[in-house]
């Protein structure tokens, strides 16, 4: 399977599951009288629409290069994942405001039955972020992996939602808003989350130096090439979920010119080929200084 598919998948899932979570939730917090649960559906709906964006991306960031894009497409994807990160603040903002305006209403005690529609969300959520995180990983998606932290997010408001209702339920009347300052702090939550998404994100479209243990393992492939006596300068980007590298090489001084230039293809098609994350390399020759 591919990259490509494997996140294809892993944002399927996210949808389908976001849909009926996202429904769930908004009639056991109508029925039940909790707010946090409301505000779990709400964030849940944004989930729908931000797990569309990310598939949107990943489609898109796979495209093959062309005239107009000769290193392909791949920076639609942390694009993408400063859009999931709007949507992510924009819920945050509306279950922030709703809350404020609560705590300070009176209104009745959440029904007891909506913790155990709770604690199943909770384990499903930690599930999906679990899987849907392996997926980001294995494909080197960053789009997925902010995915994935919704789903993570998720299952923090809810136990935020969870302890809300069980301090309302055990203190009894007075203490209805326990559940309104439930979705006030998860609402907090998901905008420090936000920050942890965006920031890999604009590293990877400002060129950071973020890649030591892949640049370790191309210096590693590389004096494996019959020819290469070392390597010097080795520059990555990401983009999407591949790789363009532009890698110094040292070669004897003393061969031809014609020799340099079949060393260096065969270095870049070892590259491609044991580590077939790399979508373009760019290979200098440096002749020895000995």
């Amino acid at each position: 399977m591919t990259n490509e598919q494997t996140a294809v998948r892993a944002t399927y899932f996210s949808i389908i599951g976001n849909i009926v979570l996202a429904i769930i939730k908004g009639l056991a917090g109508f029925f039940g009288n909790s707010y946090a649960l409301i505000a779990d559906a709400i964030e849940s709906t944004t989930d729908i629409f931000a797990s569309f964006l990310v598939l949107f991306g990943i489609k898109y960031s796979n495209k093959p290069a062309d005239d107009n894009h000769p290193y392909g497409h791949g920076r639609a994807e942390p694009l993408i994942t400063f859009l999931v990160v709007g949507f992510l603040i924009t819920s945050a903002t509306i279950i922030a405001h709703e809350s404020i305006n609560n705590i300070g209403t009176s209104h009745e005690l959440p029904k007891s039955w909506t913790l155990f529609v709770l604690g199943a969300i909770i384990i499903w959520k930690e599930y999906s972020f679990r899987l849907v995180m392996k997926r980001s990983v294995e494909s080197n998606s960053s789009s997925l992996k902010a995915d994935a932290w919704h789903h993570r997010s998720d299952a923090i408001t809810s136990i935020a939602a969870f302890i809300g209702i069980s301090i309302a339920l055990i203190l009894g009347k007075g203490y209805e808003s326990a559940d309104d300052w439930a979705a006030l702090f998860a609402a907090g939550f998901i905008f420090y989350n936000s920050y942890l998404i965006f920031r890999p994100a604009l590293g990877e479209i400002m060129d950071e130096n973020l890649y030591d243990d892949l640049i370790a393992e191309i210096r590693i492939v590389s004096l494996q090439v019959e020819g290469i006596v070392d390597t010097e300068k080795c520059f990555i980007r990401k983009a999407g979920m591949k790789y363009h590298v532009d890698l110094h090489a040292i070669v004897n001084s003393e061969i031809t010119v014609k020799e340099g230039h079949e060393i260096s293809h065969l270095l870049k098609d070892t590259l491609r080929l044991k580590i077939p994350e790399l979508v373009h390399v760019l290979i200098h020759i440096e002749p020895t200084s000995y």
